[in-house]
């Protein structure tokens, strides 16, 4: 079995964007739900994922959450919208 990498995006309650790693998308978010992931979203509940896109190795889905962490909302946002990712259906505008 192959294994797969994953760089994912949430929406937090106070409409802030999380951007994160995993290996395990479903897990990664329960453990998010459950107030036991990062301590931003602790802090932020609930949380909804509104996007990933997988990596064939670990070293281009890290690069790809910091490359996204460091951006301003806007260009988070734009990233999405040309992802595919419909903001209005989250409550989300450029």
């Amino acid at each position: 079995m192959e294994n797969k990498f994953y760089m994912y995006v949430l929406k937090c309650g106070d409409d802030s964007l999380y951007g994160g790693y995993t290996t395990d998308l479903k897990h990664r978010l329960e453990q998010h739900q459950s107030g036991k992931g990062a301590k931003y979203t602790r802090n932020h509940l609930p949380v909804e994922m509104i996007y990933s896109e997988s990596f064939d190795n670990k070293h281009d889905a890290l690069s790809a959450e910091y490359h996204f962490k460091h951006q301003s909302r806007i260009k988070k946002l734009e990233y999405l919208n040309e992802n595919g990712v419909n903001l209005s259906k989250y409550g989300l505008s450029l």
